[in-house]
């Protein structure tokens, strides 16, 4: 049973009565001063927040205004939680209270009894309170919760956790500010994760460890499983313990796999560490990361019956089949991860944590870990001054194919490297460290999804730490390379040898001291990753850019849309960046509200010129923000495409820095924090597609990408350039093609630039086609210019009035509508005599089902008074309801390509305190921010949930086209 609702706190100081008056004679209620609302889970500033006692740390410059823990004391921070609750327990039950997560310590009283929790915000608390629980009315739980012991202070200039002085404790270090996140004013005091009871019998269950070994080329698989057994009696419990495997069928059927039950006797007051004889699997379903094939899980449950008491505890987890193996490839000196005996290409990011504040749920997290596998991405680091992250986080990525690389709480900057230099020795409890490590490990080991164990970040944790680590985590010689003696298995008795790889603390997965170590960057420790700055896009193609073969960090700009900065900060802060000429490059300076939030330039003055004002010197706040949106996607496919062009023979992986905020920033980001896509989530997405075509845009080759297990063969490269007048003047198509698996292949040289009439800026779009069945399977879009020049002439393109044809079918799936959106180019095809054209749209022919429909159309002229985007609403347009389509055609009066579309869902209706559209979020798309050459038809499915009682309108806004609305009409399943 979750304790998750219910709960009020108050400021310690503002309590006169103890714990154990408040769980017995004195319970406090939320009507009486000092007590309020609290979240929990969550912490003493989210509970602030709610009752609006602190102004918005994220919004503006407001969390200057709010008291920080170095000025106020401790002691501000000391908050009371209290929450009453009724059970229902049965006879001779016993009860647990557990707290998954608390930071930093606590005083736990329940119906007048003390509890003193140890230290430690990484560190499961159980305690048993059996003998306090009332079953026949309330019971009074109040948690006294203290921040961390060294919160530190802030230096005025700021810098990589503050003065590092949380460094000292077993916390998250990015409390302190750091160069993409203001100072978390509490330092995450609170209850910071789930507080729940549970009942067992006589004999309860801790910690199972699943483990798979897998033989004879993947064909033979074990399941070994080992539980600690506790008899909490003092009498002894003969016991049948029990566990069973099953699998979800796609029609809805659940098959047991296996059922195996097996006696034990556990004499009273004493636990056992009891394995299981292993389960035999005949080449199972496998869990593939995202991209490689599907996400097999298998439910995995056991259970213990005590005689004369009957069933007495049970556990369940999902579980994946997957044999992970990582070397150093001699080949690039880096690291090659391989999952079931497959090489993969790793595309992955770098993430902190869901929300600054620590307001994490389960849907929350379902949506970042789905962007995250939309992106095409398979792995993604938890970056050491972040979090070990939750099981609900590790359950999506199991879900979603994303391999997790999970760091324990070490950084560079605040653990002996930074500046200035600090905790040379790391925290100052190191057996605290080792306790919230192995309980970490605990809690996570069973998870498809978790990869690695990493030290820390930029730095290995002290010697002392390090090496019982690695002893913790020394690999069980089935995990080990090269391969083991496939007849080890016959060679034990695995029911009883304590060599059974489930007997391991892990086991299973290798730990790699620190994030620069050991096919990491240059290996040896040094400070070898990044850049974090804007780059040419070419340059990403370069031999010299980077020189190792795993970046586990390099990341770039992210400035989010104009609609994220006006819900961010107050109306003066919307002020763009000036724009300086300096030595002949620009430089931007931001708004002190801009430069608080993190703001990171598109420029490098004496490297890299302004690659927004390279389309032109924006107007203003939308004007800058869509022109950061068209380099954001370039930015971050080029840096994708550049690493894959050069996969094996260069480089095995990359880690983009970073994919998400925790708060709202301005800088390296795929989405913010409001959970809105920048377009540099669309370029990754291409970018990082299983089988993708490109141009290398140092070489400008096409290439052909299959990172997939399975060959190419039978395919064809359509490239086609297109002038800004709508004219395509060269066409190609590629011979009949094969591509190995695992490999990136050179095609031919997009000539276009070389020829005498080419244009100041062109348009690419390259198509990777099945010649059997004309299916497309990748498509890839780009806006080039000719060598020393620039964008500017798109900016008198966004004058030309492109007609666009939207229709779409939606449907309400229980809250969720869906979406199956078309966008249709109007304009006429306007390619050479003899050339070819493809439609994108193979599954469908929508010209027929256009000329089919008979809909009511009304397009109105926009306001060309009024600036901004969304102000560009030129039609609402239903379609006849028997039809179950909607269509909203906006009217052009030229040829050409409909450039840099993109949709986006609002309330139907303003906001009546604000008077502007409310955007509804978070969406998903199958893709967005794109372009349409004359002709094509593009299918694009968008789903999403909106509150009760609002009503939704799809908007599609472009570079070049009237925007256009349409109100959602959906058809209940």
């Amino acid at each position: 049973m979750k304790l998750d609702s219910g709960w009020i706190a108050a400021r310690w100081k503002e309590v006169s009565n103890s714990g154990e008056e408040l769980t017995t004679t004195h319970p406090p209620s939320q009507s009486i001063k000092p007590w309020i609302e609290a979240l929990v889970p969550g912490t003493v500033l989210g509970t602030l927040l709610k009752n609006k006692l602190i102004p918005d740390p994220f919004y503006g410059l407001e969390n200057e205004a709010i008291l920080d823990i170095a000025d106020s004391g401790r002691e501000y921070y000391t908050f009371w939680f209290f929450t009453r609750f009724q059970t229902n327990m049965s006879a001779n039950a016993h009860a647990w209270l557990k707290f998954r997560g608390i930071n930093y310590s606590a005083e736990v009283y329940l119906n007048g009894h003390k509890n003193v929790l140890p230290k430690g915000m990484f560190r499961r608390h159980t305690l048993d309170v059996t003998d306090i629980l009332h079953n026949d009315g309330d019971n009074f739980l109040a948690v006294l919760v203290y921040p961390p012991d060294h919160p530190g202070r802030i230096p005025i200039e700021g810098g990589q956790g503050g003065d590092h002085d949380i460094g000292k404790d077993v916390a998250t270090q990015y409390v302190q500010g750091w160069d993409w996140m203001a100072p978390i004013r509490d330092r995450n005091t609170g209850i910071w994760d789930e507080v729940s009871i549970s009942f067992t019998g006589p004999v309860k269950i801790s910690d199972p460890h699943l483990v798979s070994s897998f033989f004879d080329d993947l064909k033979r698989v074990y399941l070994h499983t080992t539980a600690e057994y506790t008899n909490v009696s003092s009498l002894a419990a003969d016991c049948t313990l029990k566990v069973q495997v099953s699998i979800e069928l796609e029609d809805g059927m659940c098959l047991i796999e296996h059922v195996e039950t097996e006696e034990l006797a556990i004499p009273g007051g004493t636990s056992v560490l009891y394995t299981f004889q292993p389960l035999f699997f005949y080449r199972p379903n496998l869990w593939w990361p995202n991209g490689m094939g599907k996400q097999a899980l298998y439910k995995v449950e056991i259970s213990v019956d005590v005689k004369g008491y009957g069933e007495s505890d049970s556990w369940s987890q999902l579980f994946g089949f997957r044999k992970i193996d990582s070397h150093i490839d001699p080949a690039t000196g880096g690291r090659l991860f391989k999952v079931n005996g497959e090489p993969i290409f790793i595309r992955g990011g770098n993430w902190i944590i869901s929300d600054g504040l620590l307001r994490l749920s389960e849907k929350r997290y379902e949506t970042d870990i789905k962007f995250h596998a939309e992106m095409n991405f398979n792995m993604i680091r938890c970056w050491g001054g972040g979090l070990a992250e939750r099981p609900e986080f590790y359950h999506c990525c199991d879900l979603y194919g994303l391999l997790v690389w999970q760091e324990f709480w070490i950084t560079g900057d605040v653990d002996g490297r930074g500046v200035p230099v600090s905790n040379p020795n790391g925290p100052l409890d190191h057996n605290l460290f080792l306790e919230c490590a192995r309980d970490t490990i605990k809690l996570l080991r069973n998870h498809a999804s978790l990869a690695l164990w990493v030290g820390g970040n930029e730095q290995h944790p002290p010697d002392d730490i390090n090496t019982a680590l690695k002893n913790d985590l020394k690999l069980h010689p089935f995990f080990k390379l090269p391969e083991v003696d496939t007849n080890l298995m016959e060679k034990h008795s695995w029911s009883k040898s304590h060599e059974d790889p489930s007997r391991y603390l892990d086991g299973t997965r290798l730990y790699i001291q620190g994030s620069l170590w050991d096919g990491f960057a240059n290996g040896k420790g040094d400070f070898t990753d990044g850049p974090y700055e804007i780059q040419y896009p070419e340059d990403f193609f370069k031999d010299n850019f980077y020189k190792y073969g795993f970046n586990p960090e390099v990341g770039s700009v992210g400035i989010p849309v104009a609609a994220t900065i006006r819900r961010s900060m107050p109306r003066e802060s919307w002020q763009i960046p000036l724009f300086q000429l300096s030595d002949g490059y620009i430089s931007e300076v931001p708004n002190p509200v801009w430069d608080y939030h993190k703001y990171i330039p598109y420029s490098k003055p004496g490297k890299v010129h302004n690659q927004i004002e390279m389309y032109g010197e924006p107007k203003n706040l939308d004007d800058f923000c869509e022109k950061a949106q068209l380099v954001n996607y370039i930015q971050y496919r080029a840096l994708l495409e550049g690493w894959t062009s050069r996969m094996w023979t260069k480089y095995t992986g990359v880690l983009i820095w970073k994919t998400q905020n925790p708060w709202t920033g301005l800088r390296g980001q795929f989405y913010d924090h409001f959970h809105d896509q920048t377009a540099g989530f669309y370029g990754a997405r291409s970018a990082a597609e299983p089988i993708h075509v490109q141009l290398n845009l140092a070489t400008y080759f096409v290439e052909i990408v299959n990172t997939t297990s399975s060959p190419l063969s039978g395919v064809i490269v359509d490239t086609s350039v297109w002038e800004l007048e709508g004219s395509c003047p060269y066409h190609k198509l590629s011979k009949s093609l094969s591509v190995p698996p695992k490999k990136t292949l050179p095609i031919f040289e997009m000539e276009y630039p070389k020829t005498k009439n080419a244009k100041p800026v062109y348009f690419l779009l390259l198509k990777l086609l099945d010649k059997s069945n004309s299916n497309i399977l990748s498509r890839n879009f780009y806006w080039l210019h000719l060598t020393g020049g620039d964008y500017k002439p798109l900016e008198a393109y966004r004058s030309k009035r492109v007609p666009i044809r939207t229709s779409a079918k939606v449907t309400l799936v229980g809250q969720t509508y869906k979406a199956e959106m078309k966008v249709h180019n109007l304009s006429k095809e306007s390619l050479r005599e003899g050339h070819s054209f493809l439609n994108i749209d193979h599954h469908h022919n929508h010209q027929e089902l256009i000329k089919s429909e008979k809909i009511i159309t009304k397009v109105e002229p926009a306001n060309e008074k009024r600036e901004g985007l969304l102000s560009r609403i030129s039609s609402c347009v239903y379609a006849r309801k028997e039809k179950q389509m909607q269509v909203a055609e906006v009217k052009g009066e030229h040829s050409g390509v409909a450039f840099f579309l993109h949709f986006a869902v609002h309330a139907a209706t303003k906001n009546p305190r604000t008077g502007e559209d409310e955007r509804i979020l978070p969406v998903h798309y199958s893709d967005n921010y794109f372009s349409l050459v004359p002709g094509e038809v593009l299918p694009i499915d968008i789903s999403f949930e909106v509150p009760t009682g609002t009503v939704p309108k799809i908007v599609l806004q472009g570079w070049n086209t009237h925007g256009h609305s349409l109100a959602v009409q959906a058809t209940g399943h």
